[in-house]
Formats: C-alpha cells, structure tokens, sequence
C-alpha cells in the first residue's frame, strides 16, 4: 500500500483466509505484528517505554538484559505523579511519541495504572499513585501526548495486578465495588480523557478468571461501559486460553505463538468460537494499523537537547521537599561533602522492562567536583538521530555534553560512604566521617538499589540498608547540617533518618536527576512537588501488611477500598508524611471559598519573598453514610505558579466521579444522598477551606448491612476474618491452597510455576525446581542479586507454558515435559524430542 492511503478494512477482512486472520492475532515475532504485504497491511512494531522508548536490538530481549537503543530517560511515573502537573505530563508524553515515532515504533507501552496497594510492590515506581483519580489524571495527560503524533500509548497492566511475586499464576479476589472504585477507575479516566488506543492486559486472574480472558472486565465493562473501540493486546506469554481469549475481546497475542493461532482456527472449524469474534479483533487491529501508520519519510531524529530539557523540568517539578529546618536553599560558598554511592552512581530509573539507555546521564559528583557528565552507555559518543528497524543500534545517536550549569558551592570532595547493595564497611563510613568534618552541610545520598525493588519481585521491606543507616549516624555525630537526598521508587521508614536538617525526595528522577535536585538545593528551582503515596511510620501500619503479598494461589483484597491515606485516615494512624504533602521555600494562604452546583473557586495567595507553585487538592467526604467510606477521597486537583506576593482566583470543577460510588445491588455507579463535605486542602490532613453541599439520591437501594460489614464501616480491615470478607465479595473465599491429591504432590499442568513444580510427581520435575531456588540462593549469598532476581523474575515464577509461548520449545514439546513431571517420563521423553512446530 502506498503511503498515505487510508485501508479499506472491511475489504481486507473478506480477502483474508481464516488461517491469515488467526495468524494476524498473534505476533510476528517478538516485538512486531504480522506482516501482509499483497493485502497492503504492513507490520507494527510494539516496544516498552513508560518513561523512555526501550527498543531493544536483540530480537527476543524482553526483559531488557542488553542495551537498548539510547532514548531519553525521563522520571518515572512514581516521580511523575509527585508534580500533580497534568500539562507537563502531556508535554513529556508528546515528547516519548515523538522519540518511539523516530525509532519506528508504532506502540509505546505504558504508561502502568496499577495501584500503590501496598508500598513492598517491586514494581511502584512504574505506577503513580495510591489514588486512583490522580494516575487516571496524570495517564490521561501522558496518552494524550504520546498519541499526538500518531504513536499508540498502551495502558497497562488491566488489572488488579498490584503484587509482583507470583503474578503470572496469581488469582487477585477483591469485591466488586472495591474493583470498579480503586483499581479500575484510573484505566477508565486514561480512556474516556485519555482515548488510548491500546490496553494491555495483566498476567493474574481476577476474581477466578485470567484477565486476558475475563469477558466481565473486557466485555463488559472496558467495551460496553465505557465503550472503548481500541486494542486489547496481551502481555508477553500473558494468553493462557486463546480461544476464549478471543471471544472476551483479546485481539492480540504477544510474542508470536502459532499454536495460538492454530487453536483459533480449529475452534472456529469445530463451532465453538464464532468468526464474528475473529473478524471484530482482525478489524480493531487493522484501525490500529492505519492511525499508527508511519511515513516513509518521518523523521528518524529527535531533539536531543530538548528532551533533556523537559526530562529536567519534569524531575524539578516532582522532586518532594518533605523537611527543611532553615538550611535549604544553600547558599553560594557554603562547603559541601557529597557523600553517598548514589551521588556517584545515581538511582534514576527502575528495574526491569522498563530500563532505558539514556542519551546523557548527569550525575551529582560530576555536576560539583568534575565539571562534565557521563555519557550513555559508558561514555561513548553517537551520531545524532535514532536508527529505523532493522539497523544497528548506536550508530545512529551522538549524545551532546550540555553547558554546564554553575553552583555556587565549595565542594570539599566525594565519598562513597556505603556498599550500594547492603554490605557494611567501617571503612567507607570512616572516610565519608572524615570529609564530612571539612564541610559545613553534608549532601548524603540515600535510597534503595536498583534489585531491592524491581519488577518480577516484591520487596521484603520498606527499610532503608542498614549500611546506609550507619553511615547516617555516623555523619550525624559529627554535628553537621545533613541534607539527605532520598532515591527511591516507593515509600520508604525514614524514621530512622529524621535528624537530618533537610529531606530530599528525589524519587526516581530521569537522567536529568543531578541537574533537578540541585537546582532545588541552591534554590534556583522552588520545590513544587507533592507526594503522590503515604510514607508511613513503619510497613506494620500499612492496611495491607498482613494480606501482601498473596500467597499460593490467591491474593486477597481484604482491605477493600481502604489503601493508602483512605485507611490511615479512616482509623486516625498517625504517619510519616501524609499523601499530596509537600514543602516550598514559600508560604501560601487559602481564602473566599465559593462552592457551586459545578464545583468550588477560591483564591490562592503567595505570601512569601519569592516565586512558588502550589497544588491546592480537593477532597470529598460524607460523614453520614449508609455504606462504608474513608473519611475524604480525592475529587481533584490543580496547580497554579505565582509570583512574590501574588494571587490567583482558582476554581476546580465537579465531574461525573466526584460524589459516585459503585452500588453492586444495582451494578452501576450511583450518587447516595445528602450532605456532602468539601475539603480545600495543602495535603490530605492539612484543611485549608471547607464547606458542603447537599445531592439528591439516585437510588435507595443500599447494598450493605452495617452488622455484616463492621470492620468496613470503622476502617479497622487489618484482619477482617473470613466470614466478613465473603460477605464483602457475596461468595465463599476461592481456596489459595494447591490442589494436592496426596501429601505434597499434585497434577502439574501448562499454567503452573517453576516453583511449583516442587510437587510434581516425578522427580525430574522436583529437581529442577530444585535446582532453580538453589541456584538462586547461591546467586544471593555470593552477592550476585541481579543474577538473581532474574531469575526468580525469568523463570522461578514463569509458568510452564511461557517456555514454548517464549519461544524456548514447541507446544509438542512443552507436552512432553507435562508429562515427564506427572510421571509418564518415558512416553512424555520420547513426545520433548520428537519434531513439533515452535511457538
């Protein structure tokens, strides 16, 4: 087809033969969809690329283990969030488009709307928020911007996959209010705002049935509620039965998988799945096609410069001032030790899928004690733009050394101070101990690295390194002022660091990360940014600490809607710093509030000597109620920028989710009557304004009982027992108990884990479980943790069908294994080496 034609689909769909159609819902490969030339339908290429476009060289790369093509590395949607900045949100999003349109990438994937259920997911830094309304908010902004020039955004992961351990073969059981309000709400803003064109759905059941499968969340709800017409592509070896995959709404499979293709058309021959069903996802990927259609002549270079630049401005606008005591901004002269690994090595992305090759990467000790910045990967230089497929990567971008940017400060040297990964050393405590008593603020940089949270496992903590500690006290009894500047993707017990003079939070912040915070630091850049999750005293406090993760089979949501500052609120727990908290180096005063059948207005004012941004938040309650609710829910937000002395009238408007709830007796979204009370808040326990308004019911039919649901309608949901919880879900709890039919031992099918194998019935199975966990644990005690978790993420936790969906090994062959494991070892032996056709 020539370019710029548009496809006449309903024509091409009548020419295609039912194999093709089958074979055109299952990838070409690893990264591309399927390719008809003599019907005019050209491959799309799908890549990762939350915060940076990861396209990788290798065909079958998918977990990122070599370098990627360079991109920009910009903050994580856990550092994104913190700026409660909608329009910058979409300006980095055009941004990623622009970048994925360079590399020819047709699908950008991400970005993640998972919730922040509780803060041990080792995947947080990659979603949001705890509140559903700010992700959708800030998703919708981010796909917006991505598909302005064509480029497909893929919100993912749909849904209820909100734990790490076991997400492949994990049953999520979470009542069905609970799903709609928390967990599905941010998916429904990003597309009914947002208008994605893709979703990818989770690799976890929910409520029994495997999302890329659940004709309730697909069918019903996604398509039919809020009537979404884009792609729904699995995640990669996500599709466990294709052919009901197919009829729920699934168009395509990710990688390729032709026996995927094979059963669609055996179904349809036999009359168990109707074609209409093949023909309307043929359909929806063929529109996919057509508006992500790249031109021939399209640029294949991007503005390097200038995408640093908005990396940096999106990290200055989400970095968190959680404490000060008068030391921050530093001023010009003032003698700093820069003391901690991550000064050196800075912690700016997550881990996993969604690791990025940064064009530039400026890093603290270069920006104070060296005067240059590293570049990407290990200082190599490449030749502006971005390779088309099929090209080598790297010979197609020149990262620049941007000007240098002057700190008025006296850097008296670097110390490492600490063993990144946890080992304890006197003797790097001793020589940070020693620099720091030649300065007068200590810079200590402090967080997590990159294997204690990452995807594929959850982490066993919510502590900073003891090693780190030390080095804190240690530094602390010199008497220094210490500015401690926090890397991290997720809440963290930082009570252990509250004699610092100053609390940085950095998050996660992109390759621009060293430029942002010192910017905040000496004050050029007024901290703006606001937390988008609750840090707690400590992990025991977190409503969901006796439920995560889920173990065995299910994970269950006891807690219902009551995560993050909806619980601690609930049941008045005092925490460390509270959600949408945040410092500025100005104060600012609420007055005149006006509440309107449309939504709320009041003025804003900057008391203060100098410039400063503020996010005024507001909160919705009821305190007479018939069902159970937190105290004050989130209903929106925005952020106004004002001069010395200046003042804004701000008006945030009522929309169609500010006072609904889900009522499961009706199954639809409803409005309970009566007072409701409206919150004008800095944070969500710092009430500035307030007043209420009354609606009128739209039913009076009430779904709870106050005697069934006690713990619900107190908050107190750490240990709801089980008959409270299936009152809640209004069925029996879904056993997480494995299916033994003898101590120990069980059927071994396509969807259970490597781990799992541990009670097969043959001991060819047990061994090589066996012989993973303990690979795994000399990995860990040899100090090989990213080796480790590898290949805890890459194969512990992998069902048994990933290994031929991958492409390890034929259907034939996984069969054979089956086989072998539930004690047929020579008839499944002889089936693993005979000849069958890959995946």
């Amino acid at each position: 087809m020539r370019q710029g034609r548009s496809m006449d689909i309903k024509k091409i769909v009548g020419q295609m033969t039912l194999e093709q159609k089958a074979d055109y819902l299952t990838g070409k490969d690893f990264w591309q969809t399927q390719e008809y030339a003599e019907l005019g339908v050209p491959a799309m290429f799908l890549s990762d690329g939350p915060h940076g476009v990861r396209k990788q060289a290798a065909a079958s790369d998918h977990l990122g283990l070599n370098v990627s093509i360079p991109a920009t590395c910009f903050p994580t949607a856990a550092t994104m969030a913190n700026s409660w900045n909608e329009e910058l949100g979409e300006k980095m999003g055009e941004a990623l488009g622009e970048e994925a349109r360079a590399q020819r990438v047709n699908v950008l994937l991400g970005p993640g709307l998972n919730m922040k259920r509780d803060p041990r997911c080792g995947r947080n830094f990659e979603y949001f928020s705890e509140d559903p309304y700010l992700a959708g908010k800030m998703a919708a902004s981010y796909v917006r911007g991505i598909q302005k020039n064509g480029t497909s955004a893929c919100i993912k992961h749909f849904a209820a996959n909100d734990q790490e351990e076991r997400r492949m073969a994990s049953d999520s059981v979470v009542d069905e209010r609970t799903l709609r309000e928390i967990y599905l709400t941010a998916f429904e803003i990003a597309v009914k705002e947002g208008k994605t064109k893709s979703i990818m759905t989770s690799y976890n059941k929910v409520n029994g049935v495997y999302a890329n499968e659940n004709e309730h969340l697909l069918r019903d709800v996604l398509r039919g509620e809020w009537g979404y017409q884009g792609m729904v592509v699995s995640d990669w070896a996500g599709s466990y039965d294709r052919v009901a995959a197919v009829k729920a709404g699934s168009d395509l499979e990710m990688p390729a998988c032709k026996y995927g293709a094979e059963d669609v058309v055996k179904a349809v021959n036999e009359g168990r799945l109707d074609v209409k069903y093949v023909d309307e996802c043929v359909e929806r990927l063929l529109k996919l096609n057509e508006s992500t259609r790249i031109p021939e002549d399209a640029p294949t270079t991007f503005d390097i410069r200038l995408h640093n630049d908005i990396a940096k401005k999106c990290a200055e606008e989400s970095i968190v001032l959680l404490k000060n005591d008068g030391v921050l901004p530093i001023n010009s002269g003032v003698k700093v030790a820069l003391i901690g690994d991550f000064a050196e090595n800075p912690r700016y992305q997550g881990a996993g899928s969604s690791i990025v090759n940064p064009t530039v990467l400026s890093r603290f000790v270069d920006k104070l004690t060296k005067d240059n910045v590293r570049h990407a990967p290990e200082n190599k230089n490449y030749k502006q733009g971005v390779g088309t497929v099929g090209e080598t990567p790297i010979e197609v971008v020149e990262t620049y050394v941007e000007d240098m940017i002057e700190y008025d400060l006296d850097a008296v040297g670097y110390a490492k101070g600490f063993d990144r990964y946890g080992k304890k050393s006197d003797k790097l405590i001793k020589k940070a101990v020693e620099l720091a008593e030649k300065a007068d603020v200590a810079l200590l940089f402090l967080g997590l690295d990159e294997v204690s949270e990452a995807e594929g496992l959850d982490r066993e903590n919510i502590k900073i390194n003891q090693n780190q500690i030390d080095l804190f006290n240690a530094i602390k009894a010199t008497g220094k002022k210490i500015v401690v500047v926090l890397s991290c993707g997720s809440a963290v017990e930082l009570s252990r660091v509250d004699g610092c003079s100053a609390l940085v939070y950095a998050c996660l912040s992109g390759q621009a990360c060293a430029d942002a915070v010192l910017n905040v630091i000496t004050g050029k850049v007024n901290p703006s940014g606001k937390l988008s999750e609750t840090f707690p005293v400590s992990y025991e406090d977190c409503p969901t600490s006796n439920y995560f993760p889920g173990k065995k089979l299910t994970s269950e949501y006891r807690e219902g809607p009551f995560i993050g500052y909806r619980y601690y609120e609930k049941v008045g727990k005092k925490v460390q710093f509270p959600f949408g908290f945040g410092l500025s180096y100005t104060k600012f005063s609420y007055s005149d509030l006006v509440i309107t059948d449309g939504g709320v207005q009041f003025t804003i004012k900057n008391e203060g000597q100098v410039a400063g941004s503020e996010i005024a938040e507001l909160y919705v309650g009821k305190a007479e109620s018939a069902l159970p609710r937190p105290a004050k829910e989130l209903k929106g937000f925005k952020k106004v920028c004002l001069a010395a002395g200046g003042s804004k009238r701000v008006e945030i408007p009522f929309d169609d989710k500010t006072f609904r709830y889900f009522n499961v007796a009706t199954g639809r979204f409803e409005v309970e009557g009566g007072k409701y009370d409206l919150y004008v808040c800095a944070s969500s326990d710092d009430i500035r304004l307030s007043g209420s308004i009354e609606k009128l019911p739209t039913t009076d039919v009430m779904p709870y009982k106050k005697t069934e649901l006690p713990s619900y309608y107190c908050g107190d949901v750490k240990n709801v027992s089980d008959e409270e919880f299936e009152k809640l879900i209004k069925r029996d709890i879904p056993s997480s108990e494995y299916p033994f039919y003898k101590k120990n031992r069980m059927v071994i099918d396509e969807n259970c884990t490597v781990s799992d194998l541990r009670y097969s019935r043959r001991w060819i199975g047990r061994f090589f479980s066996w012989l993973i966990r303990f690979t795994i644990g000399f990995c860990r005690t040899f100090g090989m943790r990213t080796t480790a978790n590898t290949l805890v993420m890459g194969v512990l936790h992998q069902p048994v069908r990933g290994m031929a969906k991958f492409g390890g090994m034929s259907r034939r062959q996984m069969e054979g294994l089956l086989m072998m494991f539930n004690g047929r070892f020579f008839k499944g032996f002889g089936r693993f080496l005979s000849k069958g056709k890959k995946a």
